[in-house]
């Protein structure tokens, strides 16, 4: 009897076999806040907005005024002329990039901007970044004299570059015909390089291709304009 009391008093041998049934939940992809996966569209956008502005419509508003006579009777190349309304609008576009993701990532909640490491990646994109929109801007604008011209594709142009992007809905989401809009649009490799960075951390590896094809299509588009520049009054 006293075995039998002894072996009563032992503590409960749990069960092999789970009885309870509990649900488990596993995210296969991360939670990102919507607010922080807009920053990179948000950027990108305003530096669109600073190019369209400062680059390719500044030159046509000088020739409306009148004001590009004081500089084309210069003795300055049509080249000179060319890289140095890209330069400025660059440099506007490049200070709206670092003005928007400093203090949109302080209202995300965003760290990235306190490693100089990802500092330095995201300075490589912006500056890219900067070098195609102009490049494609003042392409497009080179042999445009009507000053209205330019502010009636504004609204075109952003709904079929910034849309089809990735920068509100994922690519892999979009119908074959928008991703082939996607591969060559500059903003997809803008927003997708400054992604890497923001949300990911993937370093230089993450974005090599993204800063490859927008530099190439900066130079590129600033190569085919330089030809089609007027120097003339």
């Amino acid at each position: 009897m006293q075995s039998l009391v002894d072996a009563l008093n032992q503590p409960a041998v749990q069960p092999k076999v789970i009885t309870n049934i509990a649900l488990q939940i596993v995210e296969l992809y991360p939670f990102v806040a919507y607010m922080k996966y807009l920053l990179s569209g948000s950027v990108a956008l305003a530096m669109y907005v600073s190019v369209m502005i400062g680059g390719g419509m500044l030159y046509i508003d000088d020739k409306a005024r009148g004001v590009h006579e004081g500089y084309l009777v210069t003795p300055i190349t049509g080249l000179e002329l060319v890289m140095g309304l890209n330069v400025a609008g660059a440099i506007k576009a490049v200070l709206a990039g670092i003005s928007l993701t400093v203090i949109g990532s302080l209202m995300a909640g965003l760290g990235v901007i306190f490693h100089p490491m990802q500092d330095l990646e995201l300075l490589c994109v912006i500056l890219v970044t900067s070098i195609a929109f102009n490049g494609m801007m003042f392409l497009m604008m080179v042999r445009v004299d009507d000053p209205l011209v330019p502010r009636a594709m504004f609204g075109v142009l952003n709904t079929l570059l910034f849309f089809p992007s990735g920068a509100i809905y994922p690519i892999a989401a979009f119908p074959k015909w928008l991703r082939a809009i996607a591969i060559v649009d500059p903003f997809t490799y803008a927003i997708h390089g400054l992604k890497a960075v923001l949300l990911k951390d993937g370093g230089f590896a993450a974005i090599q291709y993204d800063l490859l094809f927008l530099g190439v299509f900066g130079v590129g588009t600033l190569l085919i304009a330089t030809p089609l520049f007027k120097r003339t009054l």
